[in-house]
């Protein structure tokens, strides 16, 4: 766990507190991204991702993975390039423009049929389709099902008071046998009121336990200046993997 034994010792016994009550806005968001207050957004792709890929892919090719929440991650070109179907969904467009104009990718844009206000930016090349929309305007019936799931920052973002609504869309998306990565993070919740919002383990076991099977991958030590300068004194990235079969 690299040095962070003394964090996750803690965390076990820690209460959410006022981040039940939490509410960050569509408004908020969107001004993040206009403002360039992105701190969450890795340049360079996330390590785990890069660690773990064959845990996600479980030796399959021509996959159709989902980045929920997605920004501009980079690691959306990164699995596209590798032959697999890259499906995305961002409130900003800003961000999703940044991506394919920062990458070098053409695209178009087309409604979302049904959808008031929503868009679609696909590539030309058809391998990459980000929708620009509030995730829980999507269904299986517009965006289709899906292998894989790369949830390195949303679970972590959206409202406490959505967690079971945000869980039961994304089993409604779920292949049986595919695989979702997820990464959570732990730390003193009374000490910062998020996002990044604090996800225990025991909650991800009760938002998707009775459908999946979940298996603990990693717990690392991310602490850094700026969450010191957020008042906290340990900050642990988990990242866990969750299988889903199906299940009734």
């Amino acid at each position: 766990m690299d040095g962070a034994a003394d964090g996750a010792g803690v965390v076990g016994s820690v209460d959410a507190g006022a981040q039940k009550e939490r509410v960050v806005t569509e408004e908020e968001w969107l001004q993040k991204w206009e403002a360039g207050k992105t701190g969450f957004h890795k340049e360079q792709g996330h390590p785990l991702l890069q660690k773990y890929l064959d845990i996600l892919l479980n030796g399959r090719r021509g996959l159709r993975i989902f980045f929920p929440l997605c920004g501009k991650a980079v690691e959306m070109k990164w699995l596209a390039d590798m032959g697999h179907r890259v499906v995305g969904v961002e409130i900003s467009e800003k961000a999703l423009k940044e991506f394919f104009t920062q990458n070098g990718l053409p695209y178009r844009e087309e409604p979302v049929p049904g959808t008031v206000g929503a868009k679609v930016l696909q590539s030309v090349s058809g391998n990459i389709s980000l929708y620009c929309c509030s995730i829980y305007d999507l269904s299986s019936a517009i965006v289709g099902k899906f292998d894989g799931v790369w949830d390195r920052g949303a679970l972590v973002a959206v409202n406490p008071c959505d967690r079971q609504c945000y869980a039961s869309l994304m089993i409604s998306l779920m292949e049986k046998s595919s695989s979702y990565l997820l990464v959570t993070v732990l730390y003193d919740p009374n000490k910062h009121k998020g996002p990044p919002f604090y996800v225990p383990e025991s909650e991800v076991k009760s938002l998707f336990g009775n459908q999946c099977e979940i298996k603990c991958l990693q717990k690392a030590n991310e602490f850094t200046d700026a969450h010191r300068e957020w008042g906290l004194d340990y900050f642990l990235e988990v990242l866990s993997v969750w299988s889903y079969a199906g299940l009734p």
